[in-house]
């Protein structure tokens, strides 16, 4: 490291130098070398270009949140999308989406295969399902259900003893 009070050109003068070296090695060069060199860089950029893949084909996904009941869009509800792998395993990543006031929400860009669904939304069952997308666009209706009633042992259950036989009345003694 130089002390502060050294001396150091400044960065023109470093460029200088280093073009006054690039030309002293690269011009005595034959020219059946320069263009080999040239040809070795050339496709050393162009092989990574041409080696891409193809473009994964793409697909757009709406999705309609209804009510089971009375087929009302639900508003405000979370789709949340994760991509599943051959084994049926749920692969990092995902996508949340929020329904908009008509329950629908819309993705441009989802690659095809299979993509596990979950919808979320207050006061409804939670739904989830895989769907294999295999079209360039599709649709798909999500009808949510109310939670079902919690049962109780404390509550009266008049369905469950229909099987038993009513006790005999007892009789009066006299």
């Amino acid at each position: 490291m130089l002390p502060e009070t050294a001396y150091r050109p400044p960065p023109k003068l470093f460029l200088r130098s280093f073009e006054l070296e690039l030309a002293r090695v690269w011009l005595p060069m034959k020219p059946k070398l320069r263009a080999i060199i040239l040809c070795i860089l050339a496709a050393a950029v162009a092989v990574p270009a041409l080696s891409k893949k193809k473009p994964e084909p793409l697909a757009t996904l709406t999705f309609l949140v209804v009510r089971d009941e009375n087929d009302r869009p639900i508003r405000n509800a979370a789709v949340v999308m994760h991509p599943v792998d051959e084994s049926g395993k749920q692969e990092r990543g995902g996508l949340e989406l929020k329904t908009d006031p008509e329950g629908k929400a819309t993705y441009d860009g989802v690659p095809y295969g299979k993509l596990r669904v979950q919808v979320l939304a207050p006061g409804f069952q939670t739904y989830g399902e895989d769907y294999q997308v295999t079209q360039p666009s599709m649709d798909i209706t999500i009808k949510l259900k109310r939670p079902a009633k919690q049962y109780s042992i404390y509550d009266g259950h008049p369905a469950d003893n229909k099987d038993q036989k009513p006790a005999p009345p007892d009789k009066p003694q006299n």
